[in-house]
């Protein structure tokens, strides 16, 4: 009674749209999860994920759930997760990914989930990783082990998003780096991000891990920039 009275006075509203929520629905509406631009590049081995990073560094797939088109659904549920605080978009969209993801066919499967992580400036500036729920409900609907503390962010950069591709490129150089044991050896990482632009940070997060001996490196991001 307590629940219905506080729903009464607060009503959940989709993080799409900002419309009541109906019983049945969580974080978004019906409406906004079927208008949501799905990729499908799970079920393609050559996508456009995949293409950004031909010829910068080895990786064994890529893929995102969604694109992300500016104005849109997807660019709402992304703001709310990154600056409002609403992790739980996170937990939703890794799940239902993590669904998706089962059906690939992989001859090295990947072990370990990495979520891009920030610097301890930014971390404290924001109060929490807007990847981190995301990262680990892909490692439980998976079941494998979630990591934050393998990569590391050595240096504090302000955001890409208005900087041009050479100035990103430059600019995300040697910026992360890695604390590994011998139990990481040989091991295939996957790095989880929101989302996938020119791909600058991913590349500097794989090459970064790529100093582990053995390791292999798959990435998948909540959304790609429609281009």
């Amino acid at each position: 009674m307590f629940k219905s009275i506080i729903n009464l006075f607060f009503p959940k509203v989709c993080a799409g749209c900002r419309q009541i929520l109906q019983t049945n629905e969580v974080v978004f509406c019906s409406k906004c999860r079927h208008e949501l631009p799905l990729t499908q590049y799970h079920l393609d081995s050559k996508n456009e994920a995949v293409k950004k990073f031909y010829g910068k560094v080895e990786i064994q797939h890529a893929s995102a759930l969604m694109y992300f088109i500016k104005k849109g659904i997807v660019q709402e549920l992304i703001h709310n997760l990154k600056y409002k605080g609403h992790e739980e978009i996170g937990t939703v969209l890794g799940s239902w990914y993590a669904e998706d993801l089962k059906e690939l066919k992989l001859d090295n499967p990947f072990e370990i989930v990495i979520p891009v992580p920030l610097h301890p400036k930014k971390f404290k500036e924001r109060g929490y990783n807007q990847v981190t729920t995301f990262a680990k409900a892909l490692s439980e609907g998976l079941n494998l082990t979630f990591d934050d503390r393998i990569l590391f962010r050595k240096k504090y950069s302000k955001t890409q998003s208005k900087k041009n591709l050479l100035g990103r490129t430059e600019n995300i150089e040697n910026i992360f780096d890695v604390k590994f044991s011998e139990e990481n050896h040989n091991k295939h990482f996957l790095i989880v991000d929101d989302v996938l632009t020119t791909g600058s940070t991913l590349e500097a997060c794989s090459k970064a891990l790529l100093k582990i001996p053995g390791a292999k490196i798959s990435i998948v991001c909540m959304a790609m920039a429609n281009s």
